[in-house]
């Protein structure tokens, strides 16, 4: 994109997809001096509205073009109507899933929420007074008598609010697959619905809370209020991968859930643990405690655990990974570089991504792909605001020269494992090129014979085992060995490796191409619409 930058088209239509935005003031596209090819992007911000949210009539700002929200919020549209178990039918019938009895039994339980809403009709969102949010000053007179108290800030939760679903299972066993099926199939009676990675939402929650407060003092409490804009976003709130680690987090999430079920929002989530096993040994942990009894008394806790792992069914190749570093591995990334970038401007150019008023510099772009070396994007201090960042700016990443990480490189590691789990949320294309196969890209053969003979196999037999390794299955015998940093670091890796075959798989780089052997056209249309949820004009 040249020149000026200009808001989509796509806002102007009633029934277009719309953004996530934090609206409002945009920063230009500048130049910079130290780059002359380089381009640099920022972000919109609106002093009171979330990343994740939108207000109406206000999205007629003017926003970068490459900054995308990494959530989705739409006006809610079945595909084909029916439910969830209807379009079940119809893709096992297309061979795009197999058929699972354990699956379908799971499906039925969004089946009946689906009935639920038809017949759900939520009242309209009423934002809390700022005064009633302030605490309250009390004389001494009115202490002793209870007097002079302001009125609660979260309203209680209605009556007939459907109970939302708690899904948990371990990696791979079709958590997220399930939770779009039904965030896709939802009745019309849901005029508006958000889909979000649970980590991505927190932050902006944060972020808001910061921003609250600078506004309105300090000691103001503004979880009531920010619940209230998010619950004007969406009637249905779907959280991918719900977890707890952070003591911020578990310090507001029991009022933050029980405002937005208040103002009739319905609960949707996904989670590698149940509900009880959430912060677990976390500091001040009592304090959350009431926000896992709300969940369990809430939300339907739904345990998906099959012997299925779905995103390791054979696919025909996609060649997007290649191992070893050998002189073919140039000539790949090159290639699928050219067939993802911009045809007409094949020649990479530099780009400088702007994050809290840092810069991230790309050093090879081409239209909506951009190409690292490891070096440059992990080994470079990176958090995971800046993988999004990145996410939202490009479709496509290339990333090559990756080494092996053994146990001593476990911070390259993490970082490299955080990247892939943005890119696997913001549903972009990912080419490696790799110094060892998947499989011991995290952990040796060696250190897995090690581990393995210290739980007491024999060295022969340690060995052979190593060859035929397979992480994603053996979480449970590695997750005690000196391999992990317990069994949170051992979902992660896990996790990782689990996504990394999703994302190889032929069905996942060709979707949005046109190119499937099944429903290409359709596909492709359906894969756009969702990318331009995050490809719209946001931030």
């Amino acid at each position: 994109m040249r020149g000026a930058l200009r808001c989509s088209a796509a806002l102007r239509h009633p029934r277009a997809v719309r953004p996530l935005t934090d609206g409002g003031r945009c920063a230009r596209t500048l130049r910079t001096s130290a780059a002359p090819q380089a381009r640099r992007t920022g972000s919109c911000y609106r002093k009171t509205q979330p990343e994740f949210a939108i207000q109406g009539a206000k999205l007629s700002t003017s926003c970068p073009n490459r900054s995308r929200s990494m959530a989705t919020v739409v006006d809610a549209e079945p595909a084909h109507g029916g439910g969830p178990i209807p379009e079940y039918d119809r893709r096992v019938a297309a061979g795009r899933l197999r058929n699972d009895e354990h699956q379908r039994g799971i499906i039925q339980n969004f089946q009946n929420l689906y009935h639920e809403l038809e017949r759900y009709d939520a009242l309209p969102v009423e934002h809390p007074s700022i005064e009633s949010l302030k605490p309250t000053k009390k004389s001494i007179f009115s202490s002793l008598f209870s007097g002079g108290s302001s009125k609660p800030a979260i309203k209680d939760i209605p009556s007939d609010l459907p109970k939302g679903l708690y899904l948990h299972g371990d990696v791979g066993c079709g958590k997220t697959m399930l939770m779009d099926l039904l965030y896709e199939t939802l009745p019309p009676s849901v005029k508006s619905k958000i889909r979000i990675h649970f980590n991505n939402f927190m932050q902006d929650v944060h972020k808001r809370l910061h921003r609250f407060k600078m506004e309105h003092g300090i000691d103001i409490d503004g979880v009531p209020y920010i619940a209230a804009d998010i619950a004007q976003q969406g009637n249905v709130l779907c959280f991918d991968e719900f977890q707890c680690t952070d003591v911020a987090d578990a310090m507001i999430l029991r009022r933050l859930l029980e405002s937005l079920m208040s103002h009739g929002v319905v609960l949707v989530t996904t989670s590698n643990r149940q509900p009880d096993e959430l912060y677990k040994n976390g500091i001040q942990r009592e304090s959350f405690i009431p926000a896992i009894e709300l969940l369990k008394n809430r939300l339907h806790v739904i345990n998906l655990d099959s012997p299925t792992d779905y995103r390791k069914i054979p696919r025909p190749p996609s060649d997007v990974y290649h191992t070893p570093l050998d002189s073919n591995a140039q000539a790949h990334a090159e290639k699928w570089f050219r067939y993802l970038g911009d045809p007409e401007q094949p020649e990479p150019r530099p780009e400088v991504q702007s994050v809290w008023g840092r810069e991230i510099y790309v050093p090879r772009v081409s239209g909506r792909a951009a190409w690292f070396t490891f070096d440059e994007l992990i080994r470079q201090p990176k958090s995971a605001a800046d993988f999004i960042e990145l996410v939202r700016a490009y479709e496509a990443f290339i990333v090559t020269d990756i080494p092996a990480m053994t146990h001593q490189q476990r911070d390259l590691a993490r970082r490299f494992i955080t990247f892939i789990d943005v890119v696997y949320e913001g549903n972009a294309k990912l080419v490696l090129t790799t110094e060892k196969p998947l499989s011991e890209l995290f952990v040796s053969r060696d250190e897995i014979a090690e581990s393995l003979m210290k739980q007491g196999v024999k060295h022969e037999h340690a060995e052979k085992a190593a060859e035929n390794h397979d992480l994603v299955h053996n979480v449970n015998k590695l997750k005690d060995s000196n391999l992990f940093a317990g069994s949170e670091e051992a979902f992660a890796f896990a996790r990782a490796l689990s996504r990394l075959r999703h994302m190889e798989s032929k069905e996942w780089v060709e979707r949005g191409m046109g190119l499937e052997s099944q429903g290409g056209k359709s596909d492709k249309d359906n894969w756009n619409k969702a990318r331009s949820r995050q490809m719209e004009d946001s931030m």
